[in-house]
Protein backbone atom coordinates (compact mmCIF):
# COMPACT_ATOMS: atom_id res chain seq x y z
CA UNK A 1 0.00 0.00 0.00
CA UNK A 2 0.97 3.32 -1.17
CA UNK A 3 0.50 6.15 1.43
CA UNK A 4 1.73 9.70 2.29
CA UNK A 5 0.52 9.66 5.90
CA UNK A 6 2.53 6.61 6.73
CA UNK A 7 5.79 5.54 5.68
CA UNK A 8 6.32 2.15 6.95
CA UNK A 9 9.65 1.28 5.26
CA UNK A 10 11.19 4.43 6.93
CA UNK A 11 9.99 4.18 10.22
CA UNK A 12 11.89 0.50 9.77
CA UNK A 13 14.92 2.19 8.46
CA UNK A 14 15.03 4.93 11.38
CA UNK A 15 14.67 1.87 13.75
CA UNK A 16 17.84 0.34 12.41
CA UNK A 17 19.56 3.21 12.20
CA UNK A 18 18.93 4.24 15.74
CA UNK A 19 20.09 1.02 17.00
CA UNK A 20 23.55 1.59 15.17
CA UNK A 21 23.84 4.36 16.26
CA UNK A 22 23.31 3.54 19.79
CA UNK A 23 25.91 0.56 19.37
CA UNK A 24 28.41 2.95 17.62
CA UNK A 25 28.55 4.79 20.69
CA UNK A 26 28.76 1.97 23.22
CA UNK A 27 32.02 0.78 21.30
CA UNK A 28 33.02 4.40 21.23
CA UNK A 29 32.71 4.36 24.92
CA UNK A 30 34.41 0.85 25.35
CA UNK A 31 37.50 2.46 23.14
CA UNK A 32 37.89 5.82 24.93
CA UNK A 33 37.83 3.98 28.41
CA UNK A 34 39.37 0.98 27.45
CA UNK A 35 36.88 -0.77 29.51
CA UNK A 36 33.71 -3.07 28.37
CA UNK A 37 32.28 -2.49 31.59
CA UNK A 38 32.56 0.94 33.00
CA UNK A 39 29.61 1.42 35.34
CA UNK A 40 26.57 -0.78 36.94
CA UNK A 41 24.22 0.03 34.05
CA UNK A 42 26.38 -1.86 32.09
CA UNK A 43 26.67 -5.03 33.72
CA UNK A 44 25.54 -4.65 37.69
CA UNK A 45 27.14 -7.91 38.69
CA UNK A 46 29.62 -8.11 36.94
CA UNK A 47 30.54 -3.97 38.35
CA UNK A 48 29.90 -5.34 41.60
CA UNK A 49 32.29 -7.91 41.69
CA UNK A 50 35.09 -5.99 40.34
CA UNK A 51 34.62 -2.90 42.90
CA UNK A 52 35.06 -5.57 45.13
CA UNK A 53 38.07 -6.64 43.78
CA UNK A 54 39.19 -3.07 43.41
CA UNK A 55 39.03 -2.26 47.37
CA UNK A 56 40.74 -5.48 47.80
CA UNK A 57 43.92 -4.41 45.91
CA UNK A 58 43.80 -0.84 47.73
CA UNK A 59 43.64 -2.61 51.09
CA UNK A 60 46.82 -4.74 50.03
CA UNK A 61 48.26 -1.48 48.95
CA UNK A 62 48.24 -0.35 52.77
CA UNK A 63 49.84 -3.54 54.19
CA UNK A 64 52.06 -3.61 51.28
CA UNK A 65 53.00 -0.12 52.95
CA UNK A 66 53.19 -1.39 56.08
CA UNK A 67 55.52 -4.21 55.27
CA UNK A 68 57.84 -1.95 53.73
CA UNK A 69 58.00 0.03 56.78
CA UNK A 70 58.50 -3.08 58.92
CA UNK A 71 60.69 -3.90 56.36
CA UNK A 72 62.97 -0.71 56.76
CA UNK A 73 62.89 -0.68 60.95
CA UNK A 74 64.64 -4.66 60.43
CA UNK A 75 67.02 -3.46 57.90
CA UNK A 76 68.21 -0.50 59.94
CA UNK A 77 68.15 -2.89 63.03
CA UNK A 78 70.03 -5.45 61.20
CA UNK A 79 72.75 -3.03 59.87
CA UNK A 80 73.54 -1.02 63.58
CA UNK A 81 73.36 -4.56 65.10
CA UNK A 82 76.32 -5.48 62.80
CA UNK A 83 78.24 -2.69 63.44
CA UNK A 84 78.25 -3.84 67.02
CA UNK A 85 79.15 -7.11 66.91
CA UNK A 86 82.11 -5.73 64.78
CA UNK A 87 83.25 -3.09 67.71
CA UNK A 88 82.59 -6.04 69.81
CA UNK A 89 85.71 -7.79 67.78
CA UNK A 90 87.69 -5.04 68.01
CA UNK A 91 87.10 -4.50 71.70
CA UNK A 92 88.55 -7.72 72.24
CA UNK A 93 91.51 -7.39 70.15
CA UNK A 94 92.24 -4.59 72.32
CA UNK A 95 91.53 -6.56 75.51
CA UNK A 96 93.84 -9.17 74.21
CA UNK A 97 96.77 -6.72 73.79
CA UNK A 98 96.08 -5.27 76.88
CA UNK A 99 96.44 -8.53 79.11
CA UNK A 100 100.37 -8.60 78.08
CA UNK A 101 101.65 -8.05 81.28
CA UNK A 102 104.99 -6.88 79.99
CA UNK A 103 103.69 -3.49 77.87
CA UNK A 104 103.91 -0.30 79.69
CA UNK A 105 101.61 1.65 81.90
CA UNK A 106 101.47 4.03 78.66
CA UNK A 107 100.33 1.27 76.18
CA UNK A 108 97.85 0.28 78.31
CA UNK A 109 96.84 3.63 78.90
CA UNK A 110 96.27 3.81 74.89
CA UNK A 111 94.76 0.80 74.43
CA UNK A 112 92.43 1.40 77.42
CA UNK A 113 91.62 4.52 75.32
CA UNK A 114 91.03 2.91 72.62
CA UNK A 115 88.58 0.15 74.56
CA UNK A 116 86.44 2.79 76.25
CA UNK A 117 85.67 4.90 72.53
CA UNK A 118 84.67 1.58 71.04
CA UNK A 119 82.38 0.91 74.06
CA UNK A 120 80.66 4.35 73.83
CA UNK A 121 80.06 4.03 70.06
CA UNK A 122 78.07 1.20 70.95
CA UNK A 123 75.81 3.17 72.92
CA UNK A 124 75.12 5.41 70.05
CA UNK A 125 74.38 3.33 67.70
CA UNK A 126 72.36 1.73 68.79
CA UNK A 127 70.87 5.27 70.29
CA UNK A 128 70.89 6.31 66.17
CA UNK A 129 69.62 2.88 64.86
CA UNK A 130 65.59 3.74 64.86
CA UNK A 131 63.65 3.88 61.80
CA UNK A 132 60.21 6.29 61.45
CA UNK A 133 60.80 6.54 65.29
CA UNK A 134 61.00 2.55 65.87
CA UNK A 135 64.13 1.36 67.54
CA UNK A 136 64.72 -2.62 67.93
CA UNK A 137 67.99 -2.52 69.58
CA UNK A 138 67.91 -0.19 72.21
CA UNK A 139 65.10 -1.47 75.16
CA UNK A 140 62.56 0.85 73.66
CA UNK A 141 60.80 -1.42 71.71
CA UNK A 142 59.13 -4.81 72.71
CA UNK A 143 58.25 -5.53 69.24
CA UNK A 144 56.70 -4.57 65.96
CA UNK A 145 53.69 -5.54 64.14
CA UNK A 146 53.22 -5.09 60.41
CA UNK A 147 50.05 -5.69 58.57
CA UNK A 148 49.65 -9.11 57.34
CA UNK A 149 45.71 -9.03 55.53
CA UNK A 150 43.11 -6.93 53.65
CA UNK A 151 40.67 -7.36 56.28
CA UNK A 152 43.70 -5.93 59.14
CA UNK A 153 43.07 -8.33 61.32
CA UNK A 154 46.14 -10.74 61.07
CA UNK A 155 49.94 -9.51 61.56
CA UNK A 156 53.68 -10.36 61.43
CA UNK A 157 55.54 -9.46 64.07
CA UNK A 158 59.10 -8.92 64.64
CA UNK A 159 60.37 -9.35 68.06
CA UNK A 160 62.79 -6.44 69.54
CA UNK A 161 66.47 -7.47 70.63
CA UNK A 162 67.86 -4.96 73.24
CA UNK A 163 71.93 -5.00 72.80
CA UNK A 164 72.33 -2.26 75.12
CA UNK A 165 75.38 -2.52 77.06
CA UNK A 166 75.25 -4.37 80.63
CA UNK A 167 71.79 -6.31 79.17
CA UNK A 168 70.90 -9.48 78.88
CA UNK A 169 72.63 -10.14 75.17
CA UNK A 170 75.58 -7.91 75.57
CA UNK A 171 77.12 -8.74 79.46
CA UNK A 172 79.59 -6.04 78.77
CA UNK A 173 79.33 -3.60 81.15
CA UNK A 174 78.49 -0.07 80.27
CA UNK A 175 81.11 1.24 82.02
CA UNK A 176 83.71 -1.87 81.42
CA UNK A 177 87.54 -0.78 80.86
CA UNK A 178 90.74 -2.74 80.81
CA UNK A 179 92.87 -0.60 82.54
CA UNK A 180 94.39 -3.15 84.14
CA UNK A 181 95.33 -6.84 82.84
CA UNK A 182 92.93 -8.40 85.66
CA UNK A 183 89.98 -6.34 83.79
CA UNK A 184 91.49 -7.27 80.44
CA UNK A 185 91.27 -10.62 81.02
CA UNK A 186 87.64 -10.17 82.72
CA UNK A 187 86.62 -8.22 79.65
CA UNK A 188 87.71 -11.14 77.02
CA UNK A 189 85.67 -13.77 78.09
CA UNK A 190 82.85 -11.26 78.82
CA UNK A 191 82.93 -9.85 75.04
CA UNK A 192 83.12 -13.56 73.99
CA UNK A 193 80.16 -14.38 75.76
CA UNK A 194 78.65 -11.04 74.60
CA UNK A 195 79.24 -11.88 70.46
CA UNK A 196 78.10 -15.34 70.51
CA UNK A 197 74.78 -14.00 71.93
CA UNK A 198 74.56 -10.96 69.82
CA UNK A 199 75.04 -13.11 67.22
CA UNK A 200 72.50 -15.55 67.85
CA UNK A 201 70.06 -12.66 68.59
CA UNK A 202 71.33 -11.22 65.06
CA UNK A 203 70.47 -14.23 63.23
CA UNK A 204 67.19 -14.44 64.50
CA UNK A 205 66.51 -10.75 64.03
CA UNK A 206 67.61 -11.84 60.02
CA UNK A 207 64.96 -14.53 60.15
CA UNK A 208 62.36 -12.32 61.08
CA UNK A 209 63.00 -9.77 58.17
CA UNK A 210 63.00 -12.92 55.95
CA UNK A 211 59.85 -13.71 56.85
CA UNK A 212 58.54 -10.18 56.58
CA UNK A 213 60.15 -10.35 53.02
CA UNK A 214 58.43 -13.26 51.80
CA UNK A 215 54.78 -11.95 53.02
CA UNK A 216 55.95 -8.70 50.72
CA UNK A 217 56.71 -10.59 47.86
CA UNK A 218 53.42 -13.17 47.97
CA UNK A 219 51.42 -9.77 48.34
CA UNK A 220 52.81 -8.21 45.25
CA UNK A 221 52.36 -11.27 43.63
CA UNK A 222 48.41 -11.65 45.06
CA UNK A 223 47.68 -7.51 43.93
CA UNK A 224 49.20 -8.48 40.65
CA UNK A 225 46.68 -11.41 40.48
CA UNK A 226 43.78 -9.53 41.25
CA UNK A 227 44.42 -6.73 39.32
CA UNK A 228 44.69 -9.58 36.34
CA UNK A 229 41.29 -10.34 37.20
CA UNK A 230 39.88 -7.16 37.35
CA UNK A 231 41.12 -6.59 33.90
CA UNK A 232 39.68 -9.96 32.83
CA UNK A 233 35.86 -8.82 34.11
CA UNK A 234 35.58 -5.46 32.65
CA UNK A 235 38.69 -4.26 30.45
CA UNK A 236 37.67 -4.14 26.89
CA UNK A 237 39.39 -6.28 23.72
CA UNK A 238 39.89 -3.48 22.14
CA UNK A 239 41.12 -5.15 18.85
CA UNK A 240 37.26 -7.28 18.70
CA UNK A 241 36.18 -3.22 19.03
CA UNK A 242 38.06 -1.83 16.41
CA UNK A 243 36.77 -4.68 14.14
CA UNK A 244 33.23 -3.98 15.58
CA UNK A 245 33.66 -0.28 15.18
CA UNK A 246 34.47 -0.76 10.85
CA UNK A 247 31.79 -3.19 11.03
CA UNK A 248 28.76 -0.33 12.87
CA UNK A 249 30.18 2.20 10.98
CA UNK A 250 30.04 0.62 7.53
CA UNK A 251 26.44 -0.51 8.68
CA UNK A 252 25.38 3.24 9.39
CA UNK A 253 26.29 4.34 5.86
CA UNK A 254 24.19 1.84 4.98
CA UNK A 255 20.86 2.58 7.45
CA UNK A 256 21.53 6.49 6.29
CA UNK A 257 21.16 5.10 2.51
CA UNK A 258 18.22 2.68 3.35
CA UNK A 259 16.40 5.67 5.26
CA UNK A 260 16.84 8.03 2.25
CA UNK A 261 15.36 5.14 -0.01
CA UNK A 262 12.36 4.72 1.85
CA UNK A 263 11.62 8.47 2.40
CA UNK A 264 12.17 8.71 -1.69
CA UNK A 265 9.21 5.67 -1.80
CA UNK A 266 6.19 8.85 -0.90
CA UNK A 267 7.26 10.72 -4.34
CA UNK A 268 6.09 8.16 -6.26
CA UNK A 269 2.36 8.48 -5.48
CA UNK A 270 3.13 11.66 -7.74
CA UNK A 271 3.28 9.32 -11.03
CA UNK A 272 -0.20 7.75 -10.44
CA UNK A 273 -1.75 11.74 -10.80
CA UNK A 274 0.55 12.90 -13.52
CA UNK A 275 -1.60 13.15 -16.79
Amino acid sequence: MLSVNTNYGAMIALQNLNKTNSELDTVQIHINTGLKIAGPKDNGAVWSIAQNMRMDVMAFSAVTQSLNRTMSVVDTSLAAGTTVSDLLKEMKEKALAARDPSIDSNSRAAYNAEFVALRDQITKTLENSAFDGTNLLNGSTVQVMALANAEGNSFITVTARNLSLSGTIVTLSSAATISTATQASSAISTIEASLNALNLALAQLGTDAKKVGMHRTFVAKLVDELESGIGNLVDADLARESAKLQALQTKQQLGIQALSIANAAPQSILALFRQ
